[in-house]
């Protein structure tokens, strides 16, 4: 089964409510998207929130995906709000349900993020993760590449300090070099 696709939903109560939850799933499982587990849905939503705001009056933009009617996937693309960094966006708080692990909905949610970002014109996307997950691995095999770290830059316990992992998938399309100069 595929997953289908919802590109800025209306984010109705209900719908709020099952991003909440599928957050504070994926947080519990140990996903690394903002919190460290054991976490509440009342943890989540104060960080939700705000997140909502920037997609309902803001620019931000949310992409949702579905197994049959069960939300099982979402990332935000996040605007970087500085006009030197249009042609780029960051994707934030990319999730998938842990039960569905394994099924190939994160590369499926990428890659659909991937076409996304075409369409809308971006020349880059830009994701940042926790080290010591594995997950620079699963972005490199969707084209990403690593472009930095901050050194321990994420306290996930006291003593437990992680890298955060900057990765960069160039959307512009290949240029030959000129072979006349």
């Amino acid at each position: 089964m595929s997953l289908r696709f919802v590109l800025d939903p209306e984010l109705t109560p209900e719908l709020r409510e099952q991003i909440v939850m599928l957050w504070a799933e994926v947080s519990n499982a140990g996903g690394a998207v903002g919190f460290v587990p054991p976490v509440t849905t009342s943890d989540v939503r104060a960080l939700a929130d705000p997140t909502f705001a920037g997609i309902t009056g803001g620019p931000d933009r949310l992409l949702l995906g579905y197994e049959g009617e069960r939300l099982v996937a979402a990332l935000i693309f996040a605007d970087n709000r500085f006009t030197l960094k249009a042609h780029w966006c960051v994707l934030k708080r990319v999730m998938v349900h842990p039960d569905t692990q394994g099924k190939g909905y994160g590369s499926e949610l990428m890659r659909k993020a991937e076409r996304i970002g075409r369409t809308l014109g971006f020349e880059a996307l830009h994701v940042t993760l926790r080290d010591g997950l594995g997950l620079d691995h699963f972005y490199g095999r969707l084209g990403y590449r690593e472009i930095g770290r901050l050194p321990r830059a994420l306290r996930v316990t006291p003593g437990d300090d992680r890298d955060e992992v900057l990765m960069w998938l160039d959307l512009s399309p290949v240029t030959a070099p000129d072979a006349g100069r």
